[in-house]
């Protein structure tokens, strides 16, 4: 099982970056398939995430998105590419200053 950890820095606050949280929920569920549990905390949010193959999780704070993944034995022959595209997303979703 491989893993995967992602972290971007960005200025939006929370408020924005709960926004920029859940356009990624939204695509993730239709691009990918995942299943998404969002869960807003007082000062960080999580996105639990999962399909066949892949499970992970999303921490949402005031200025840093937070991925960890693990990929099933199948997506593990795709570690690279997969990070490259999870990265690409969040960085067009952050703008900028991510």
């Amino acid at each position: 099982m491989a893993q995967l950890a992602v972290h971007r820095t960005h200025t939006l606050g929370l408020a924005q970056a709960r926004e920029r949280a859940k356009e990624w929920v939204a695509q993730a569920e239709r691009d990918y398939g995942l299943r998404c549990d969002y869960q807003a905390g007082e000062a960080q949010d999580r996105v639990l995430f999962r399909r066949s193959g892949v499970s992970g999780e999303l921490h949402v704070s005031a200025d840093r998105f937070d991925l960890q993944a693990q990929l099933g034995f199948l997506l593990s022959a795709y570690q690279g590419r997969i990070e490259s595209q999870i990265e690409a997303n969040l960085d067009r979703l952050l703008g900028p200053a991510g």
